[in-house]
């Protein structure tokens, strides 16, 4: 006999449907599994037999062929074992076949029969809702996250003999149609106004928020830095449902919402270790899964002590940077991960930490400054919009017991200026902030005065930049107009905007 059943396997952040053929013939007793399956679906064979045993159920004595397909998919992971499961019961007769090809199914099977929760259920939803499917059946604790999906039948079960008494009667089971409960904004610990002094830093810190512009960080240990950085999600908006949506399902491919399953509301913050390879950088392995950038994307990527980051894998980052996106290539598929982050490094600036400190001699020579900062190229840095000097804190600024504005308040403003730009941008939805403009929007957007264009000019001439530094200056300057309510773009603004490229090489 023969049966058919639906799932899906994932592919990047998107899922395709997989149908699981069974065939039951006669022969030798067997389990074979084709269709390009890793080592992980070939296991499935044995855990298969000895949850339809522990279930109650009876494993066919004859020769049984699942096949996956479409056979050129690579498949991956223990998410067919339900599916494979079901085709033997309804091949050997065990289980209803009439609405079988309804419903999609997925889940890992433990040797009792309990079904365990598996990674890229959101994304799985997704594709099914888009195929037309009646509804989808997932283990119990996957039910929150597939539920995310609006107009979409969810079935949650425990076990392989609940899915079967399902199939047997599908109307003795009400469907999950509420939606998750989404992740209310949380009650940061962490506030601007813990932030002592440093007013220039802050004020870049709240132009990045607003614009989604790329930011460093270069000052003496201890001069507050990190503490800067970490306090950026504070003043960031939330996520509008298209966005959170799509944060969601990267978290949900690389297995991070097996126990939370919900909807993710705030732009998520990736802090990876100076040690971080390539790889774990920007994603990949045989069966590629986003990196750091990519579960950074829509959000903020710190990294802390960059130049202690290798040189190669920093340049990883130039084309993600600059395109958004980051593909990861194999012999047999090509993946694309969206990566739409905004960079905040920070750095001391020579290997000792001193160098320019008013209080603490730099003990580096010319030649060690100049080899602590090849590890940054010229391309990254014109990459990065602002760079910014952090100065140690002088006696009265450590000991003033008063704070500077909350984070409450700086976010006010960011919101501010971010919908005067989602306005400009109304007819161009491929944008979502200022930082991600390209030369046309700039000549749109970004005209400038003779006072300005003089001013640009000068700065162009006496800090040598590039043409690309040059678009990241008009950028920055369209946010400062927008935070100060300005339409046109005046001298003020382009001026503090260039005041943010002083530090393109330190030496």
């Amino acid at each position: 006999m023969l049966a058919r059943v639906w799932s899906a396997a994932v592919l990047g952040i998107d899922a395709i449907p997989v149908g699981v053929e069974v065939d039951v013939a006669g022969g030798l007793p067997a389990i074979v599994v084709v269709g390009l399956p890793d080592a992980g679906v070939q296991e499935a064979r044995e855990r298969v037999k000895a949850a339809i045993r522990n279930a109650g159920f009876n494993v066919p004595m004859r020769r049984i062929v699942v096949n996956l397909t479409p056979a050129d998919l690579r498949k991956e992971g223990p998410s067919f074992d339900l599916p494979i499961s079901l085709g033997i019961l309804a091949a050997s007769g065990q289980v209803a076949t009439e609405v079988l090809g309804d419903y999609l199914f997925l889940g890992e099977l433990s040797l009792d029969g309990t079904l365990r929760p598996v990674a890229g259920v959101l994304a799985i939803a997704v594709a099914a809702q888009a195929q037309g499917m009646s509804g989808l059946v997932v283990p119990m604790a996957n039910v929150a996250e597939a539920a995310v999906v609006q107009g979409l039948r969810i079935y949650g079960c425990q076990t392989l003999t609940e899915v079967a008494a399902f199939l047997n009667d599908p109307a003795s089971r009400s469907p999950t149609t509420a939606l998750s409960e989404p992740v209310q904004r949380p009650s940061f610990t962490l506030d601007l106004k813990d932030v002592k002094g440093q007013y220039q830093a802050r004020r870049a810190l709240e132009i990045a928020a607003a614009g989604g512009h790329n930011l460093i960080f270069v000052g003496p240990p201890g001069s507050g830095k990190t503490m800067l950085a970490r306090r950026l999600p504070t003043i960031l908006p939330p996520l509008s449902f298209s966005e959170a949506l799509e944060v969601t399902k990267i978290h949900s491919v690389a297995g991070l919402l097996k126990e939370r399953g919900r909807l993710i509301q705030e732009p998520p913050f990736r802090s990876p270790h100076h040690s971080a390879s390539g790889p774990a950088l920007v994603g990949g392995g045989s069966y590629p899964r986003p990196g750091e950038i990519s579960l950074a994307h829509r959000g903020v990527l710190f990294l802390d002590e960059l130049t202690e980051f290798k040189r190669d894998v920093l340049e990883f980052l130039r084309q993600p940077l600059e395109d958004g996106q980051v593909t990861i290539s194999r012999t047999r598929q090509s993946v694309v991960f969206p990566a739409q982050f905004t960079l905040v490094a920070s750095t001391n600036p020579c290997a000792c930490g001193y160098y320019g400190d008013p209080v603490q001699p730099c003990t580096c020579s010319p030649r060690q400054r100049e080899h602590y900062w090849a590890k940054l190229s010229g391309p990254l840095l014109d990459r990065i919009d602002l760079q910014v000097s952090v100065s140690r804190l002088t006696p009265e600024e450590i000991t003033r017991q008063t704070s500077g504005e909350d984070s409450q308040t700086v976010r006010q403003r960011v919101l501010a200026a971010r919908q005067r730009s989602q306005q400009r941008f109304a007819h161009d939805p491929g944008l979502h902030c200022n930082a991600q403009m390209q030369s046309r929007h700039l000549r749109q957007w970004c005209r400038l005065d003779d006072s300005s264009t003089t001013l640009l000019e000068g700065a162009i001439a006496k800090l040598g930049l590039s043409a690309r530094a040059t678009d990241r200056i008009l950028k920055v300057a369209r946010t400062i107009a927008d935070l100060a309510a300005s339409e046109p773009l005046q001298a003020p603004h382009v001026a503090e905007a260039i005041q943010y490229r002083t530090i393109d090489r330190l030496q």
